[in-house]
């Protein structure tokens, strides 16, 4: 489609609100989106579509475009691998059951961990549950608040690599669908699915299953992100080109949660068109 005034200028596709792991409200996250200059944002938080309407007036007001997203859990064997998802049917059935079933898995590894936690620490659900907003999903970012501010750890980084770290005696796996069975689910809601920071410290997917992933629907990578690092970086960088696949670069922003900030990796015009053109769930939010 072409290019319109609405639509040019700094665009960001990977933003978390409070609903999963972020620490500001949909309308807060898309003000510090324009305070960063972008013009057009993607709130995406984990299993969810609860802040879209919230972020996307917040988003028109300030006179951005808003592109509804979320960030979809998988797992190979031992690792996570997320999936942002844009542009899905919010009510597709079949996506729609299995976040739930997620966000469920969610609050049950939170309670077990926390049980595991408790007969070491002087740490209760309460506590826990303190660090929550309404209509989020508990999870170890509300728990690893909750030992910050009981003075166990100094922050959530601390808190991750050692308490909550899955080499841990407290650590529960989440289940989560296979990423083949999840880009399915997003391609067949209408959505584009991306591969977020697929170039991080774990590795790179096999490569069987990445040509699975995208035979199944996978449309591109998050290559701009500042979780990717070296030589799978650069391997993900001549597939796109040789598949043509979209490529996206993002912040990752969770407000005091992470050092991320808004804008600090951007998608191009070109790129974020792509996905808005091969999306037929739902539609972008302009000004």
């Amino acid at each position: 489609m072409p290019s319109s005034p609405l639509f040019e200028g700094p665009s960001d596709l990977h933003l978390h609100s409070v609903l999963s792991d972020g620490t500001e409200s949909p309308a807060q996250v898309m003000a510090a989106a324009h305070r960063h200059g972008l013009r057009t944002a993607s709130l995406t938080d984990h299993d969810t579509t609860g802040g879209w309407a919230e972020a996307a007036e917040a988003a028109a007001s300030l006179g951005m475009t808003f592109v509804p997203g979320m960030e979809l859990s998988a797992r190979h064997e031992w690792r996570s691998v997320h999936v942002l998802a844009y542009l899905i049917d919010p009510d597709d059935p079949e996506l729609r059951a299995m976040t739930e079933r997620i966000r469920s898995s969610r609050l049950d590894r939170a309670r077990l961990m926390a049980d595991r936690i408790s007969r070491d620490y002087d740490l209760v659900w309460d506590d826990i549950l303190a660090q929550t907003s309404d209509g989020a999903t508990v999870g170890r970012p509300h728990i690893a608040d909750a030992l910050i501010a009981r003075g166990f750890v100094r922050d959530r980084a601390e808190a991750f690599s050692s308490i909550l770290s899955p080499r841990g005696d407290y650590y529960v796996a989440l289940y989560a669908p296979d990423p083949v069975t999840a880009v399915e689910l997003v391609a067949g809601a209408g959505g584009v699915p991306i591969i977020a920071h697929p170039a991080g410290r774990a590795g790179l997917l096999p490569m069987p299953l990445m040509e699975r992933m995208l035979r199944a629907g996978l449309a591109g990578f998050e290559l701009g992100h500042r979780e990717n690092v070296g030589s799978g970086l650069r391997t993900l960088r001549a597939l796109c080109q040789e598949r043509d696949l979209v490529v996206t670069g993002s912040s990752d922003y969770h407000g005091l949660g992470k050092p991320n900030q808004p804008g600090e990796n951007t998608t191009d015009d070109a790129m974020v068109e792509r996905i808005i053109d091969r999306a037929t769930g739902s539609a972008p939010v302009y000004p």
